[in-house]
């Protein structure tokens, strides 16, 4: 019998509408948090109170979830980054495979559509480290395969952005 992980997942908070200044707002918040509520003022065209005013409503609508600093995997010593997919017997979202995000290896986990039911991003100190990892997830009733793909190289790796696409092109990009 599977056990309810529905709050896993989080509640969500009602809908804000962002407006421009919002947008310019968390766009330096996400290039960098530690910037002050002048100097993002100067980039959204506002004041540091009417920043800080905005940035509070920001977080009690859920709109920032929280501030962190990204850290450099290689130089923490978990230079091997991996995306596993995993395959499970029935929906698959177990209270144990949840479990799986207590290993600080894990770093993300999503429930997808398509040809697997779960892929986790992972961060190991080397191969061996991620072989340990997946006899961990091997143990879990109900796992039934696994396909990992190791990372050679990394193009891009941002988080959320604030901007949207409202005009996407009518044509394709161009071929080279």
């Amino acid at each position: 019998m599977k056990e309810d992980t529905n709050d896993v997942r989080g509640k969500r908070k009602a809908k804000l509408v962002l407006d421009a200044f919002d947008r310019k707002i968390l766009g330096a918040l996400v290039e960098d948090a530690g910037l002050s509520y002048a100097r993002i003022g100067e980039r959204a065209g506002l004041s540091a109170p009417a920043v800080f005013e905005r940035v509070k409503r920001l977080r009690s609508a859920g709109v920032i979830e929280s501030v962190t600093a990204r850290l450099d995997g290689e130089s923490v010593g978990k230079p091997l980054l991996a995306f596993v997919h995993v395959d499970t017997t029935g929906w698959g979202k177990s209270e144990r495979l949840m479990r799986m995000g207590e290993f600080p290896e894990v770093e993300e986990m999503h429930s997808v559509a398509g040809d697997t039911g779960m892929i986790l991003k992972v961060r190991t100190q080397g191969p061996q480290a991620l072989e340990h990892l997946l006899l961990q997830l091997y143990v879990i009733p109900g796992v039934t395969a696994s396909r990992s793909y190791v990372v050679l190289s990394t193009y891009l790796d941002r988080p959320v952005q604030a901007d949207v696409t409202l005009d996407w092109p009518k044509h394709p990009l161009p071929k080279e």
